[in-house]
């Protein structure tokens, strides 16, 4: 039982950098109605920034996580403002799709022609060190990934609910031409919530980047289980995706221990495929919202 238990405490441990990422992936879906297939690179860019922060500048990579936050909200304002804003009206909405994967691809040959494909450790500066509570034992960059997590869904709340803007989001979300007939900039929306999503990337980075070591690919793993949390939670929910962060976090921690580490990625899949069969909407998701 108290194996069980700390696979049960690694599981949600995990679970909240699961959050991290999704929420920002669900957050995009959710008003841009687009599935960003550089969400991964994203991350990955963040984590090598971070590595070139503690490597070259000696820094901690918690202290750089508010300077990569808003990095990577200045990249993800960009990428939104001169890459997909001029897809928008484009008579298939697929473009603006195939735009994400081509932004992939360039990143990722990007990051191999700048870095190689080296794996770049960065210094993990008592991350790695553990925390013991009675039996269990926690690192601490998975309690603060926690933390951080439930913080961060939390934070997203209270602003989509109680700021201007926040409302503003979310009417853009419900319907976007009655938004327009209200007086809501929707272009202007389209570039703050890509800028947002790709911000929750980098708080991931300065999380992740002492855990995993950068390459080329490394956003790989984390966006593609990020797509089976967000289906999961239902696609453009912001509470759906936090907990379909913590039950991928349990799956992949007791599936590894129980059935094999190699085959975890496929007991994820697994649930993926059963989730689009069964229930599509995810576990609280509502269906698509309005044009």
């Amino acid at each position: 039982m108290e194996t069980f238990l700390q696979l049960v405490l690694n599981g949600l441990m995990l679970g909240g950098l699961f959050a991290i990422i999704s929420v920002g992936l669900t957050l995009i879906f959710g008003i841009i109605r687009l599935v960003n297939f550089a969400h991964g690179e994203l991350l990955m860019v963040g984590m090598y920034l971070t590595w070139l922060g503690t490597t070259q500048l000696g820094l901690h990579p918690y202290v750089l996580a508010p300077p990569l936050v808003l990095v990577l909200f200045i990249l993800g304002v960009l990428i939104q403002r001169f890459i997909l804003q001029p897809l928008l009206e484009a008579r298939d909405a697929h473009v603006q799709i195939f735009a994400t994967v081509g932004l992939s691809t360039a990143l990722i040959n990007l990051a191999l022609l700048v870095f190689g494909a080296d794996l770049y450790a960065t210094p993990s500066s008592g991350v790695r060190d553990s925390l013991s509570f009675g039996p269990f034992r926690v690192m601490v960059g998975q309690l603060v990934m926690f933390v951080c997590g439930i913080a961060v869904v939390s934070a997203l709340h209270l602003f989509m609910e109680r700021s201007h803007l926040g409302r503003a989001i979310r009417a853009t979300a419900q319907h976007r031409a009655a938004a327009q007939l209200m007086g809501v900039d929707v272009q202007r929306i389209y570039i703050v919530t890509f800028g947002i999503g790709a911000a929750c990337v980098g708080l991931a980075a300065a999380l992740v980047a002492p855990v995993y070591p950068a390459s080329p690919t490394v956003g790989t793993y984390f966006v593609l289980t990020a797509f089976v949390v967000v289906v999961l939670g239902g696609m453009g929910s912001l509470h759906g995706a936090f907990l379909g962060a913590m039950l991928i976090g349990l799956v992949d921690s007791l599936s590894g221990y129980y059935i094999a580490p190699d085959l975890k990625e496929v007991v994820i899949f697994a649930l993926f495929i059963l989730i689009l069969l069964f229930r599509p909407t995810g576990l609280l998701g509502l269906g698509r919202g309005s044009e």
